[in-house]
């Protein structure tokens, strides 16, 4: 029997955890840590983790639950009809109106419905999906308000700024703990990307995985404020950064970056580590300023809706 949608995407970015290094082998997984992480019952949590033993992504034990297997299965080998790794399609025409002011900051469910032609669970999915990383919330009683993000190259340069100060700053702390596991962990996802993962993974995981990297390096600071900014800088950033995920070839310097800074804290060089980091935030904007900038300036014509229908028309292309 096919697997619904709601097992096939659980399943999706539980593969995906395997892919980037997030989940290591041997890692135990059950079907009620999986239904509190992805806010479901149990029922469709236990169908996934099954998906994924049949796929040889999981091994299952008689009463002890399911277990990360030695090799990580290529994104590219599995083929779930209709499983989309990345965000689905009304999340990415619901982002590029919002960044094109095409939209009110205050929305309804049924609004949206008619908007982009979405059943009622889709605009619910699509609108949890935003409220996750930050850019809608639910209002009291009754509709949905967008917030202020990240929507111009200017106001990405300003977040680069305040994580340019923050970030190495946190590597000087002296209650920096260089926890050696999770050291460790952040190495290989980073080294799993640089062996194929930049290639077969969905650009948002990408993205991710960037965002993962630089939250659990601060984290180690013992400084709890700068973990606090860094999430709210990075909700602010994803949104107009899924912008410029199309040119993969960025990711291998920044992955082989993030090994460099990694190395030095394990050697006990913070100082060099935190050289590092401010070089490598500088180097991360310049390159993703001039494609922001180019995007933005091809948006600025008259805006995105069909002025007698109020449709989305064409616009640049979704990083799909």
């Amino acid at each position: 029997m096919a697997s619904s949608a709601l097992v096939q995407r659980i399943a999706a970015q539980i593969r995906q955890k395997i892919q980037t290094g997030e989940l290591a082998t041997g890692d135990h997984l059950s079907a009620q840590k999986v239904a509190d992480q992805f806010n479901v019952s149990r029922s469709p949590a236990r169908e996934a983790l099954v998906l994924l033993a049949d796929q040889s992504a999981l091994e299952q034990r008689p009463n002890r639950g399911f277990f990360v297997l030695d090799a990580l299965v290529p994104v590219t080998n599995i083929h779930d009809e209709g499983v989309p790794l990345e965000e689905p399609e009304a999340y990415y025409r619901l982002s590029e109106d919002w960044l094109n002011n095409a939209i009110p900051a205050e929305v309804t469910e049924h609004m949206l419905r008619t908007r982009y032609d979405l059943t009622k669970a889709q605009v619910v999915d699509v609108l949890n999906r935003a409220a996750n990383v930050g850019w809608v919330t639910p209002k009291p009683g009754y509709g949905w308000r967008l917030l202020d993000v990240a929507k111009t190259p200017e106001s990405l340069e300003q977040i680069y700024k305040v994580r340019s100060l923050i970030e190495p700053a946190a590597l000087l702390e002296q209650t920096y703990q260089p926890d050696a596991s999770k050291l460790l962990q952040l190495k290989k996802e980073q080294q799993s990307l640089l062996d194929g993962g930049i290639e077969t993974l969905p650009a948002d995981v990408l993205l991710k995985s960037g965002i993962r990297f630089h939250e659990a390096f601060i984290q180690l600071s013992g400084n709890p404020l700068y973990h606090m900014i860094l999430v709210q800088m990075n909700n602010m950033r994803r949104l107009i950064e899924y912008r410029s995920m199309i040119d993969r070839n960025r990711f291998y310097k920044q992955c082989a970056e993030h090994i460099q800074m990694i190395e030095r804290v394990e050697q006990g060089d913070n100082v060099e580590a935190a050289r590092l980091m401010s070089q490598h935030l500088s180097g991360s904007l310049a390159e993703k300023s001039p494609i922001l900038a180019r995007r933005a300036s091809s948006t600025d014509a008259p805006g995105p809706l069909d002025p007698e229908h109020g449709a989305v028309t064409a616009t640049e292309e979704h990083p799909r």
